[in-house]
């Protein structure tokens, strides 16, 4: 696992803050599995210094879920963004714990090529998606399925690393369907010209991103694991409750204008927790969802895959309600 990282994409960073004098900075290396609003207020936490604050010198590396999940295990990154692939991962037996939920509701839209106007001119398409079997994938599948097609038999997948690439393929035709979130959805739509068809944010549930860690990580070194909270703890209150700085960030992140930054910020508010805790309700449905998926006889038990403990310190440390 040593030689994983040095195939992995590249590294971003941002930059921001100045580090503690005379203390070195710990390296924390987080997996996130491509571009979006998704991760917006964690690179915002890195701008802006939190992680340094807390002596960490972040890493934010961009890989599959899968790739993620053994790097994880093996050791090689702290932790995943995106952790509605991990869940997946637990759920087979992973040794991995999701410490906070930072999306309560899946951002993913269904985007099509212009000549397609309904899901079921899709039929004998081409899905383009980051991760077989990731998120992403299966909010597609969900979509295409209400629409009446089987995503199964009707549709071929293709992984594709980044949505941005995804985009590109989308423009190259090289594949006629993919599932963006903002800001790429309004992107398609407006620079190119795309057909968005479908929703996933209202109509599934969706724990999708935050982070989870690998459990000997969390029992063996808390407070690391609470560092990193804190940090995207205060990114993510100043993401959400400052609409200016945080469209802004959204376009000198992703290279958009303002406006597409801003319009993409307020479509995604009603997926975002506050306090990185989702509800009760929220869990069960989730669980039940991926239960249904992975064709479980029940679905699992909450405690099995969330520890939430370190999350709420964190909350009560900042006064975040």
């Amino acid at each position: 696992m040593e030689r994983l990282l040095a195939y992995l994409p590249l590294i971003f960073l941002l930059g921001g803050g100045t580090a503690h004098a005379q203390i070195p900075l710990q390296y924390s290396r987080i997996a996130y599995s491509s571009s979006g609003i998704n991760y917006a207020d964690l690179f915002l936490a890195k701008e802006k210094g939190y992680f340094r604050e807390e002596g960490l010198d972040p890493q934010f590396i961009q890989m599959s879920s899968s790739i993620a999940i053994t790097a994880g295990i093996a050791g090689e990154v702290d932790g995943q963004a995106s952790v509605g692939s991990a869940i997946r991962a637990i759920l087979r037996g992973a040794p991995l714990r999701v410490v906070v939920v930072t999306l309560r509701r899946p951002l993913f839209w269904l985007v099509v090529r212009p000549e397609y106007h309904s899901i079921k001119d899709l039929k004998g398409k081409v899905l383009g998606i980051s991760t077989i079997g990731g998120s992403q994938h299966t909010r597609a599948k969900a979509m295409l399925a209400l629409g009446g097609l089987d995503p199964e038999k009707d549709i071929t997948a293709v992984q594709i690393n980044d949505q941005t690439m995804q985009l590109q393929a989308l423009v190259n035709n090289s594949v006629q369907i993919t599932a963006l979130s903002p800001p790429w959805v309004a992107v398609a739509r407006d620079k190119f010209k795309m057909n968005v068809l479908d929703s996933a944010l209202e109509k599934f549930a969706g724990i999708d991103s935050g982070l989870a860690v690998p459990l000997k990580l969390l029992q063996e070194r808390p407070e690391r694991v609470k560092k990193i909270l804190r940090s995207r703890a205060k990114g993510n209150r100043l993401f959400l409750d400052n609409e200016k700085e945080g469209s802004e960030f959204v376009a000198r992140l992703y290279r958009t204008d303002v406006k597409t930054a801003a319009e993409s910020y307020r479509a995604s508010m009603p997926a975002f927790t506050r306090t990185g805790l989702p509800s009760d309700e929220e869990i069960k449905e989730h669980l039940a969802a991926e239960a249904q998926v992975l064709k479980l006889l029940e679905p699992a038990v909450a405690g099995k895959i969330f520890d939430f403990s370190l999350q709420r310190e964190v909350l009560r440390e900042l006064g975040i309600k």
